[in-house]
């Protein structure tokens, strides 16, 4: 993952990527802002020749940026496949090369918690292995660390470990940073902490903002507790737009895969205003509390949420929380 482990100054990505060497490393980079700018057609095809490549850190890049990629055209033999690939590699992978080791466990933990699914039984400890990667990759890892411990609940835990890693160099690395401070966002809006959290989404914004890379923004949506309704609809309803186009795609084929692997229910048939309100539900909010944060009368509040309620065929909070992201 090239770009992901490129430092470089926020509206300076495509230059970053011109300016490497024809060659591996640069076409990987093309698929990787493919992918994080919202274009994942694009991003297959500069990923799919690396798929079957000799070189391990080439062909797990390719798997996990494709795996991810093939989820927003319901394609999911493919994205199963290349998930399939990336554990085989671990498997196989030998102890003769801490290295390859390490980046083979970096993109299966990515894979796996990405995804909210177990670790591969075979994994190695993440914490050993994170010495061993570049920097830019570690910072990743440290935010793949920190969604772990949200799913787990420790939401101060995460937060501490995204802010860490942030201050420890992650921040001049603009793709792990987005992600770092979005996991940061999850956390503190799991503790009713709006201010650190608006703090910590407006920092991912002007990482991502310059240079479009709005995917992850997508792709958590449902976990930012209406951040994005809330700061982000307001001032650039365009971009807001195309962020909503990218979690309806993704959070489908998301759904597709998570769904039957861990036998839970996540729902599917909500809009995303409905999903937003639905889980700040379930995490305990009142309906004032809600409507105060997204700048909606109460009776809008009630009215999304008795909808979201009814679709999904629930009576109250407790039950709502079963459809619900962890």
């Amino acid at each position: 993952m090239s770009l992901m482990n490129s430092p470089f100054t926020p509206g300076k990505c495509l230059e970053t990527v011109e300016a490497m060497e024809e060659g591996v490393q640069h076409d990987i980079a093309w698929a990787e802002y493919c992918y994080f700018s919202g274009q994942p057609e694009k991003a297959i095809e500069h990923a799919k020749p690396y798929l079957e490549s000799d070189d391990i850190g080439a062909r797990l890049s390719a798997c996990l940026i494709c795996s991810y990629a093939h989820l927003h055209f319901s394609q999911d033999g493919n994205a199963l496949s290349n998930l399939a690939q990336i554990e085989r590699a671990l498997h196989d992978i030998g102890d003769d090369s801490p290295q390859a080791q390490a980046v083979t466990a970096f993109v299966a933990a990515a894979a796996s918690v990405l995804l909210h699914l177990p670790l591969p039984q075979n994994m190695p400890d993440m914490e050993k292995v994170l010495s061993l990667l570049p920097q830019g990759l570690r910072a990743f890892a440290l935010y793949i660390q920190a969604h772990s411990l949200y799913l787990k609940g420790a939401y101060a835990l995460s937060a501490g470990i995204a802010q860490a890693a942030l201050t420890m160099g992650g921040n001049r690395f603009p793709i792990p940073a987005i992600y770092l401070h979005l996991v940061a966002v999850m956390d503190y809006m799991s503790l009713k902490d709006v201010e650190q959290a608006h703090r910590h989404l407006m920092n991912a914004w002007s990482y991502a903002q310059p240079d479009d890379l709005i995917e992850g923004f997508g792709e958590h949506h449902g976990l930012l507790g209406g951040m994005l309704e809330s700061v982000i609809k307001p001032k650039w309803p365009d971009e807001f737009k195309r962020i909503i186009e990218i979690t309806y795609r993704f959070s489908a084929g998301w759904r597709r895969i998570h769904n039957p692997v861990t036998g839970e229910e996540v729902a599917d048939n909500l809009t995303t205003t409905e999903f937003a309100l639905a889980m700040l539900a379930a995490r305990g909010w009142t309906n004032q509390e809600i409507a105060d944060h997204l700048g909606i009368s109460i009776n809008t509040a009630k009215r999304h949420l008795s909808s979201a309620m009814k679709k999904l065929g629930v009576g109250n909070r407790k039950e709502l929380q079963r459809y619900m992201l962890r």
